[in-house]
């Protein structure tokens, strides 16, 4: 069975009779011009050497090869086998804080990039490198809500993400015990596939018990790791109009990272602890992840169809190398034949 993995491109060979046409209309245009000099007898017989049939062997070459290239593009296959392929990989969750304080500058400078843009950069990092696991994505501030689901769909995953900011949770807090046990329950119910929950906060936890979350995870066999983003050192909240969030008395509220509380969680949940403003950020969670025994995911089946523009390909440069050998003028070997025109010498010959 031969088909095309682009077919659109074939409609690229309407143009052969533009090209076509083109050329005749060059070729009338200059008629008209050498008709200004006398006639085209005469002319012709200054111009010996102009072979009368080789530009249009030259044309039909050049739309041949203008043909093949848009078959080349369309991609032309032969062939089909159906292919089974597994997935290995693991299940991730991840939680992300977007409580009012992760709008607050990731660095000692309070106007640098904020704790929850730098969380969605190194994210979109690790979910490049995550190619055959499956990522579900969970927001919480006051309380945990479920933003994505386990999905293999990489560029599922970037739109979710691009889309969370601190709007989206009606109740503020940091209740990071809740995402956890969130995060636990939206696990696939396979008891071969290894789990692990990323956590990604500033650790300012008021809600909950979110080391006891994260212990009953690594009791069910789930690892949690933690990346806390933020200075400890503090950095005021902006408000988005040019000004810090400010307490009862009018002084500016600062925020800080807490990282002991991020230590904490991951070592009840047997995971590791890792700084967002450290470079080597995602490649540190990338290989905590990476010990993880990977198990069957899914099976993929596809088509498999045998690439064909290889041999178009050839015939292609095949047909570059006539059109530059290729020349309009009359080749002397050929000369003492007559292909196209009678014989003038013989007709003279025999008026006589």
């Amino acid at each position: 069975m031969f088909s095309f993995a682009n077919p659109g491109y074939l409609y690229l060979l309407l143009l052969l009779p533009v090209v076509a046409a083109l050329h005749m209309g060059a070729r009338m245009a200059r008629k008209r011009s050498l008709a200004k000099f006398g006639r085209a007898q005469v002319i012709g017989d200054l111009m010996p050497e102009v072979s009368p049939y080789k530009t249009w062997i030259k044309l039909g070459l050049e739309l041949l090869l203008l043909a093949i290239v848009v078959v080349i593009l369309a991609r032309p296959r032969a062939g089909a086998s159906k292919t089974s392929t597994r997935v290995h990989g693991i299940e991730v969750m991840v939680a992300v804080d977007v409580s009012n304080s992760m709008n607050a500058s990731s660095t000692d400078n309070a106007t640098d990039i904020s704790r929850l843009q730098r969380s969605k950069l190194i994210l979109q990092k690790l979910i490049d490198r995550m190619t055959n696991d499956k990522m579900g994505l969970i927001v919480f501030a006051g309380n945990a809500y479920m933003q994505m689901p386990l999905t293999g769909d990489a560029s599922s995953a970037k739109l979710f993400l691009n889309g969370i900011n601190t709007n989206m949770a009606p109740t503020q807090g940091t209740a990071i015990g809740a995402a956890i046990d969130l995060a636990t329950n939206s696990f696939s119910q396979s008891k071969k596939s290894q789990k692990a929950i990323i956590v990604i906060t500033d650790g300012e936890n008021f809600e909950d018990d979110a080391i006891g979350a994260a212990s009953q995870a690594q009791k069910k066999g789930i690892q949690v790791d933690v990346m806390g983003v933020g200075s400890t050192k503090g950095a005021p909240i902006p408000m988005g109009d040019g000004n810090y969030l400010t307490d009862d008395a009018g002084e500016v509220v600062t925020t800080a990272l807490n990282e002991k509380m991020g230590q904490d969680i991951a070592r009840a949940g047997k995971g590791a602890y890792v700084s967002g403003n450290a470079s080597d950020a995602v490649e540190t969670l990338y290989d905590t992840l990476d010990k993880l025994a990977k198990s069957d995911l899914a099976t993929i089946s596809y088509t498999q169809h045998d690439e064909q523009f290889p041999v178009f390909a050839w015939i292609a440069v095949l047909l570059v190398i006539a059109l530059i050998v290729l020349l309009e003028r009359k080749n002397p070997w050929l000369e003492r034949y007559n292909f196209f025109t009678k014989d003038k010498q013989n007709e003279t010959v025999d008026k006589k």
